[in-house]
């Protein structure tokens, strides 16, 4: 017999997340994307960095310099916190990145 589990979307991100081998995790808090990270920060058994940073600019900043450095990284936001990320959003775009 096949064992299903439900979750919300953001813990099933989450989940994804994890299996997909994510190391650095950084983001600023606001809804929806909040329970991603604190589904992620209340598990004993972390091997990840994660973070709420001062801003979506800094997280992205984290997480770009953890890519370049070849490391699984992911940041949230919502998506209006994009416009505050922009500056390193932008810069990736050129510079480029061989970390996930």
């Amino acid at each position: 017999m096949t064992m299903r589990e439900y979750m919300l979307g953001n813990v099933a991100i989450a989940r994804g997340l994890l299996e997909g081998g994510v190391q650095v995790i950084a983001g600023y808090p606001g809804t929806p994307s909040s329970e991603i990270i604190d589904t992620l920060a209340c598990r004993e058994d972390r091997d990840y960095h994660i973070e709420w940073s001062v801003n979506e600019k800094v997280a992205m900043e984290v997480v770009v310099g953890a890519a370049w450095a070849g490391v699984r990284s992911v940041v949230t936001m919502k998506h209006v916190g994009l416009n505050v990320a922009a500056d390193p959003f932008m810069t990736l775009a050129y510079a480029g990145t061989k970390g996930g």
